[in-house]
């Protein structure tokens, strides 16, 4: 069996004694503690897979490739196999695909399980890791029982290549606003030259994209895969989300045309702004009967700066006002949004999916709606 001690019990062992791995008799019980994993970009999936596992059972392990088309590998566990599925992005969409797939997986480890992906999986009876060190693992034979909390990871390519820049190249190219070569991203988001550059030649070096042996502003590039480019700025643009935002009051009976009216008084004083999240989705692909959270971007970068602009919308800044302001979040700004004939400016559609999926397992719903819309209308 396996036992897991309790928190205070952990700190006097040392790593290999936390879990045992032994026909012994012993028992099980849920610790919570939390480990940052710290994991180098280019380590294959398998090796991710094993290095997250061991971090949250503090102990080594035996592993070997599966065979199959899926990302699996073949841990053994006190003598017993367990089939564990990488998820290169752990949301509820690949953990659903994961569940039909056959074999079906006994354990998934990904990036990151957000909270609708933690809810499908232990709604399932399927045990997961993450590269936090959270974990959710309840196996009967070899008895394991883990329940832990973890600190997000911060790749290395994160810090050297997903910047507001490339985040605004890929919200044109994936809503079909540009295509992917300098001079067509330059013209669709007005950001600089070397900028969009520099993010096409990352997203290429990442394999989002594809050359020809071509060069200079009009050489030529395609998307690889669009839904692996969309997964990848999502979880991008989630890590990069500024925490700078302010809670306004509002008395809307009817949220859309409260936000059109406040966006004619802003545009009286060339103000810019586009909503986005619920907001936006209650449009582009209508779901939920509460539009919640609201949320617009407007310009600015201090709390102050978006005090001003709540000022000139005849706004005040309320704590748990219903109402989100927060600056625009590539330099692209305002310009890569759009209007509807009736008023209403919302960002484009990649960036509402991707704020919708920080706002709970019922935005992570709504954002798979959204996706979901999208994917039909191309």
């Amino acid at each position: 069996m396996t036992v897991v001690n309790s928190p205070c019990e952990t700190a006097a062992l040392p790593l290999r004694a936390v879990i045992n791995f032994s026909h012994q008799p012993y028992f099980s019980v849920i610790v919570r503690y939390g480990h940052q994993l710290k994991y180098d970009g280019a380590m294959s999936f398998a090796e991710r897979a094993v290095a997250a596992l061991e971090a949250v059972l503090r102990s080594a392990l035996r592993a070997r490739p599966a065979d199959g088309p899926h990302r699996d590998v073949v841990v053994t566990l006190d003598d017993a196999d367990f089939l564990v599925r990488w998820l290169s992005v752990g949301w509820p969409r690949q953990v659903a695909e994961a569940l039909h797939d056959q074999p079906r997986p006994d354990l998934l480890v990904a990036p990151l399980m957000s909270p609708g992906a933690r809810k499908a999986a232990r709604d399932a009876g399927v045990g997961w890791v993450d590269e936090s060190g959270a974990a959710d693992i309840y196996i009967r034979d070899p008895l394991i029982v883990i329940e832990t909390t973890g600190s997000p990871p911060v790749p290395l390519d994160t810090r050297v290549g997903w910047r507001p820049a490339a985040l605004a190249v890929c919200e044109a190219l994936l809503a079909g606003n540009a295509n992917p070569t300098v001079s067509s991203v330059v013209k669709a988001t007005g950001i600089s030259t070397g900028s969009v550059a520099t993010a096409l030649k990352f997203l290429e070096h990442n394999g989002h994209l594809a050359s020809n042996a071509a060069r200079g502003p009009g050489a030529a590039r395609r998307i690889v895969n669009r839904d692996e480019l969309l997964n990848a700025y999502a979880t991008a643009a989630e890590r990069l989300r500024s925490p700078i935002s302010i809670h306004v009051g509002v008395l809307w009976r009817d949220p859309i045309v409260g936000t059109i009216e406040l966006g004619r008084t802003w545009r009286k004083h060339n103000i810019d702004w586009s909503a986005t999240s619920a907001l936006s989705a209650s449009v582009l692909a209508p779901a939920q009967t509460t539009i919640a959270p609201m949320e617009i971007y407007v310009p600015g970068r201090t709390p102050s700066d978006l005090r001003r602009v709540a000022t000139v919308g005849g706004l005040k800044e309320i704590e748990g006002g219903r109402l989100l302001l927060r600056p625009f979040p590539t330099p692209a700004g305002a310009t890569l949004s759009k209007q509807d004939p009736k008023g209403f400016r919302s960002m484009l559609w990649p960036r509402v999916y991707a704020d919708l999926r920080t706002t709970g397992v019922r935005g992570e719903d709504a954002a798979d709606h959204l996706r979901e819309q999208m994917d039909r209308h191309e």
